[in-house]
């Protein structure tokens, strides 16, 4: 039997993925997953994720996620020298168990969390930072590469 927190990273994952517009549909794809649920158990985990719609030519409204909208990012951390990150400051990642440590550049830490947590990410539990170091706990079930994926939008992580 498949837990909650794989049903909620796979419809994260489907809202991500294509244009879904009615709980109906999302149920249909969830069942090709093999997932068993109600349409009342779907209903609270969309609303625990805090999915909304957004209008969408094609489909009326669609459904989207806090973590697909645009992030804004204060001026000060707005781009680094390449123009391609938001970011600076991050030296690299590394996992223990079930754990991530970022190491960072000295005095960067506290400024690269508060961004991790303002993406307000479902894989992300929390954040606790140093000086030049971020411990990084995801939630039960969510694999590293999840982690990855999330934060690829702040920094490089390869």
């Amino acid at each position: 039997m498949k837990t909650r927190t794989q049903r909620l990273l796979t419809i994260r994952k489907i809202i991500e993925g294509e244009a879904i517009s009615n709980q109906d549909d999302l149920l249909k794809k969830l069942v090709q997953e093999g997932f068993e649920l109600t349409q009342a158990t779907l209903s609270r985990d969309l609303k625990f994720l805090q999915a909304g719609k957004r209008p969408d030519k094609k489909k009326g409204y669609v459904y989207i996620l806090p973590g697909n909208m645009q992030v804004s990012f204060p001026p000060q951390v707005s781009q680094n020298g390449n123009g391609s990150f938001p970011l600076n400051g991050f030296v690299s990642m590394d996992f223990a168990h079930h754990m991530a440590v970022i190491r960072t550049l000295p005095g960067y830490a506290n400024s690269i969390a508060y961004m991790i947590d303002e993406l307000d990410a479902f894989e992300i539990l929390g954040s606790i930072a140093g000086d030049d170091t971020i411990l990084l706990i995801p939630r039960e079930g969510v694999s590293r590469d999840d982690v990855k994926n999330v934060l690829a939008v702040l920094f490089p992580l390869e």
